[in-house]
């Protein structure tokens, strides 16, 4: 793949970077079959930096060097990158956006009639190549331009092909999960502090735990209760925290976090 593939990107940001870091990584692209498109000098720099990839403050020289395009700019400039690019897309092109919210109508539409188009939510772990990712084709998307987001994006972490209707679920699962999560280390290092641990201690140890049990859920396979199960003895300390947790109404929490930001990525998408 790696000597036919040309890859670019409209827009240098930190999402951009790491996923350009990871495709060079899986030796899906060389460096030099890279660039980034960015009018941020900052952006550009750090990109080039960290990926060893050129980079341009032009769009359309993107275009010109690369067959595969990953829209990864700001929701709200999509609109003005889509009418620049809309005339320079051919049908060597296939465009993969990024850009949450932005639905597969309107970047077709934004394109012209016949581009290929997948729309893809990764989430902010794709930083540290432990993204969970979902995409979805558009209408004139190929199978074997599917086989190639799979793989791509295969090489930051977990990827699942799903219709566009679920992304939304996505959004508010994945796409906004690591806020969640990274509450929960907080407010466990804050109970590791009031019980008497050193913040840095605390902090780690709380990490750690939650990495430790994704990684037991993901390797076993087994059901996150059968392994809750496995931790809570009978008359032991685990089954006192869990039933304060319970008393709180965490897992309700947690339910309606996931659906309140579905609900607002649907809104946002319709907006």
């Amino acid at each position: 793949m790696s000597a036919k593939l040309a890859i670019g990107f409209l827009g240098a940001g930190k999402m951009a970077t790491a996923l350009a870091r990871g495709f060079i990584q899986a030796k899906l692209a060389g460096a030099d079959q890279i660039i980034a498109g960015d009018p941020v000098d900052a952006a550009r720099s750090a990109f080039a930096g960290e990926s060893g990839s050129k980079t341009t403050t032009s769009n359309l020289e993107v275009l010109k060097f690369a067959g595969v395009v990953l829209l990864s700019v700001k929701p709200d400039q999509v609109a003005d990158v889509l009418k620049e690019i809309r005339g320079q897309i051919h049908e060597k092109h296939l465009l993969i956006s990024i850009a949450a919210g932005v639905t597969l109508a309107k970047l077709e539409g934004g394109l012209g009639d016949g581009a290929r188009v997948i729309r893809v939510m990764p989430n902010t772990p794709a930083l540290v190549g432990a993204s969970a990712t979902a995409y979805a084709l558009g209408r004139n998307a190929t199978v074997e331009d599917g086989r190639l987001a799979q793989k791509l994006f295969a090489s930051i972490g977990v990827v699942f092909q799903l219709k566009e209707a679920l992304l939304d679920a996505v959004t508010g699962l994945s796409g906004s999960g690591p806020a969640y999560v990274y509450l929960m280390i907080e407010a466990l290092s804050d109970g590791g502090v009031a019980a008497g641990l050193p913040r840095d201690v605390a902090t780690k140890l709380a990490a750690q735990t939650v990495l430790g049990s994704a990684k037991m859920v993901l390797e076993t396979g087994q059901h996150p209760g059968a392994l809750k199960d496995m931790v809570t003895s009978p008359g032991g300390t685990t089954i006192e925290g869990v039933h304060e947790l319970e008393a709180a109404g965490v897992r309700g929490a947690l339910m309606n976090a996931v659906r309140a930001a579905a609900e607002k990525s649907k809104k946002l998408g319709q907006g």
